[in-house]
């Protein structure tokens, strides 16, 4: 029987810390660059063949929208009301765009840090923080 109680913890060598923490300071700086680029991407979303076309930021702030001539078969107030309904759906579509991106470009690093062998606490099963594990 081994007389290191750490030893469970990753060997004779015991746990390391520095590296544990360097790869937490590498996923950190990773997920900031994915968040900033993000932010500076835009998407467009379109509605109707191109009637009604908007554009969003990563972080999801309307920046502009684009009415085709063609969307305008009137000016009462129900041509003009179906116009809102168009920009409402491509803001929509533009919106779901965004969260796709994010998917893709964040998806990767949300996965967290890795299962320390049920320790409690640091992402693997065991008590409940707070909790004594004996």
């Amino acid at each position: 029987m081994s007389q290191n109680p750490f030893d469970a913890l990753g060997g004779a060598g015991g746990l390391d810390l520095g590296a544990l923490l360097q790869q937490a300071q590498q996923m950190q700086d990773q997920l900031q660059s994915a968040q900033q680029s993000l932010a500076e991407a835009t998407v467009d979303g379109t509605v109707a063949g191109g009637a009604v076309t908007v554009t969003v930021t990563g972080a999801g702030e309307l920046t502009a929208v684009t009415i085709s001539p063609d969307a305008l078969d009137g000016t009462d107030a129900e041509a003009l009301a179906d116009l809102g309904d168009l920009v409402v759906a491509a803001f929509r579509d533009a919106r779901a765009k965004v969260d796709e991106l994010a998917e893709q470009m964040l998806g990767p690093l949300a996965g967290g840090l890795p299962d320390l062998g049920g320790l409690p606490g640091l992402g693997g099963p065991g008590p409940a923080s707070g909790q004594l594990g004996f």
